[in-house]
């Protein structure tokens, strides 16, 4: 069972993972109080850790220890994670603990204003499987009459150990570009990570890694959090003179109040956070099995090989041109066949038709129900591209609800890819939403939705509504809604995020679909890049991976077939080329490959993932499944007479050996481990290649 054990001379807690321990403790002041996160302690060692004191600061420095909430009020400088004001304008808290509970490792720490009928519990839970923390805080109003302003709640704050010199690692990034990976030193400042954009963003993504300073991808004390939330949000990183490094987090950014009514609480989203002394590669691992077992709807299942129609025929779609490539993609072993955009209303472009939502009756004179059906004659599941967050204004919707979209009275209406969002918080437009998927999945017997959300909030405002700024959170709380319902309504439906690519990536959208699109930009060599920074938070199981045309669309960039298959082998693996236009050659070369991909999958979606680092360019992930060991090997480019040397692996049993299943060759594990795997990269850039190792005995 979870561990979580409590001091009450001391007023200590101690929380325990199979590897880590947490420990917090209340001072004179009922402040909670930071004492350790790091490596497993007793109950008394924790002890000797919270009877050490701060040292006292000058007259112009913030009082005691690090905050597990920082709030306003009192001898406080820095950022407040709860800031609220009172109907009397007093600004601030003043704690007093209401005792706490603990059951299952949910340890909740209820604290009540001196004065005010202010209640907030501090949560955490711990798995007896994973050294994932999860943390979150509730905000209640205990007041019969008056509501209270919130103008901040954040879901936690995470200290580190005082000292050293702590880098930190995010990811940033833009449309067609995202999940890049960035470490830099920690400033003597306050650094601040945020979206102010409603979604997730490509620019930014609620993921951080800290570090000792020396730690590498095998090695090094790794400290990381991620924010389970689909909206705005922002994480303040600080580090004081003296060298303490906190940060805290949550959902929405600044400038934003709404209010707590009387009687009303309101919870946080998960930050949840981990620690390890096993570098950057054992934190993803932590990331990527809490995922497996306590976030992602379907862990147990393989995501199919889908074929996604939109390189081949954008907007151009018709029942026997997607029925032809249907064809195509079952001859090749695809296993889900996805009609994207287009296929209903005026669609032509993306001027017009969003939001009406019924097939084009002349591009579909029987509606989607034949496509459907031939697609599952030919083996596939079918699926469909969707948007339901959104509206052209050039719609039958927008004519007849043009009150449902987010605007303010007297601004003018922005648009963003010719489309306007709609104001899901309001119970109108979200029963409509339900309503048409629903519909739309019972309907026409659709076993995958491709969810879309191509623009940000602007003018996020809804006229007459007391409590306008709420809408930032109602909005990302009603699409959770609804997706929740239609999959309760559909227990067979899958869904995959998209917002434009990788707009909407982290463990709160993860927790209701089945992968994400991880980038719309398909270039394989990009997409080495791209993917290596999703792999920091998320497993290959939900990471979206197209083979397409060469020359690429987005960079004109041309690479060989096996090279785009073997970057997309490395998730979830997807073709969307057009085929009509690809050779026998090709389709042949495709269909082996796709083979090639079913038997490696248990291994990629399932495994323990490795990141591995050759000469040069070279780069590669392991992936340690059963008694199998994967290799997927790319080196985009090297100098004229370099061939990178063997690549050292991880993971092995240096007592077996192994067979590589496609050449026979039979290696040493403590060989590879050693001195590294020869591998046959064919001549040239854009070289890769793949390694299937079964274990055959020690």
């Amino acid at each position: 069972m979870p561990d979580v054990q409590y001091d009450p001379d001391q007023r200590l807690w101690l929380l325990n993972t199979p590897s880590t321990s947490y420990a917090v403790r209340l001072d004179d002041n009922d402040d909670p109080r930071h004492v350790h996160w790091g490596t497993t302690l007793t109950l008394a060692q924790a002890k000797e850790l919270a009877a050490r004191t701060s040292p006292d600061g000058s007259s112009f420095d913030t009082a005691g220890g690090p905050e597990e909430l920082p709030v306003e009020g009192g001898a406080r400088f820095g950022v407040a994670g709860l800031q609220v004001r009172f109907i009397d304008g007093t600004r601030g808290v003043e704690w007093r603990c209401a005792g706490h509970d603990a059951e299952d490792g949910h340890l909740s720490i209820h604290l009540d204003d001196r004065h005010y009928p202010l209640r907030v519990t501090l949560h955490y839970r711990v798995h007896d499987d994973s050294d994932v923390i999860e943390r979150w805080t509730t905000v209640e109003n205990r007041n019969l009459s008056d509501p209270i302003t919130v103008q901040r709640a954040d879901s936690a704050a995470w200290t580190l150990p005082s000292g050293g010199e702590h880098r930190v690692s995010h990811l940033v990034g833009a449309w067609n570009s995202e999940f890049r990976l960035r470490r830099a030193q920690v400033p003597t400042a306050e650094t601040v990570f945020t979206s102010r954009r409603g979604m997730t963003s490509h620019h930014a993504n609620p993921w951080l890694a800290l570090d000792d300073g020396t730690a590498g991808e095998e090695h090094g004390e790794v400290w990381s959090t991620a924010l389970a939330w689909s909206g705005s949000w922002r994480i303040t990183l600080q580090r004081d003179p003296a060298g303490r490094t906190t940060w805290t987090g949550g959902l929405g950014h600044e400038g934003l109040t709404w209010s707590l009514a009387p009687g009303e609480t309101f919870e946080t989203p998960v930050f949840a956070g981990l620690f390890t002394t096993g570098g950057f590669g054992a934190a993803s691992r932590v990331w990527h099995d809490y995922a497996r077992r306590h976030v992602i709807p379907h862990p147990g299942e393989s995501r199919p090989v889908l074929y996604n129609s939109w390189e081949a025929t954008g907007f151009d779609v018709d029942e026997p041109g997607q029925t032809a490539l249907a064809a195509r993609a079952a001859r090749l072993g695809v296993e889900l066949f996805v009609v994207d955009d287009g296929w209903f209303g005026e669609r032509v472009s993306d001027h017009a038709g969003l939001g009406d939502w019924t097939p084009n009756p002349d591009r579909f004179p029987g509606g989607l129900r034949p496509l459907a059906a031939e697609v599952h004659r030919l083996g596939m599941r079918f699926g469909l591209w969707v948007e339901p967050e959104m509206v052209n204004p050039d719609s039958d919707l927008y004519r007849a609800h043009p009150e449902w979209v987010l605007h303010m009275a007297h601004r003018d209406r922005t648009q963003m890819r010719n489309q306007l969002v709609l104001n899901l918080a309001r119970p109108d437009t979200a029963a409509w939403a339900h309503a048409w998927l629903d519909r739309l999945v019972t309907e026409h017997d659709i076993d995958f939705l491709k969810w879309d959300a191509n623009r940000p909030l602007t003018e996020a405002g809804w006229p007459g509504h007391g409590d306008p700024d709420r809408v930032w959170i109602e909005q990302t709380r009603a699409v959770y809604q609804i997706m929740d319902r239609l999959r309760a309504g559909h227990p067979d439906l899958r869904i995959e995020a998209c917002s434009g690519g990788g707009g909407r990536a982290d463990l709160g959208i993860i927790a209701r679909t089945d992968q994400v699109w991880t980038s719309d930009n398909t270039d394989a060599v990009d997409r080495i890049g791209i993917q290596h920074g999703f792999s920091q938070l998320f497993p290959a199981q939900v990471m979206g991976a197209w083979v397409t045309d060469s020359p690429n669309v987005a960079t004109a960039r041309r690479t060989p077939l096996r090279f785009r298959f073997h970057v997309a082998m490395a998730g979830a693996l997807g073709i969307g080329g057009d085929l009509a236009r690809w050779s026998e050659d090709e389709l042949k070369e495709a269909t082996g490959l796709i083979a090639t991909y079913k038997r490696i999958r248990p291994a990629v979606q399932h495994g323990t993932a490795y990141r591995l680092k050759g000469d040069g360019a070279l780069t590669a992930v392991g992936y340690a499944y059963e008694d199998q060991f994967v290799v997927l090997a790319w080196c985009p480019t090297r100098p004229f007479g370099h061939s990178p040397g063997a690549l050292r692996l991880t993971a092995l049993d240096p007592g077996a050996s192994y067979r590589d299943q496609d050449t026979g060759a039979v290696h040493s594990g403590a060989v590879l481990m050693r001195s590294g795997l020869p591998l046959a990269l064919p001549d040239g850039d854009h070289a890769s290649v793949l390694v299937h190792l079964v274990r055959i005995g020690s």
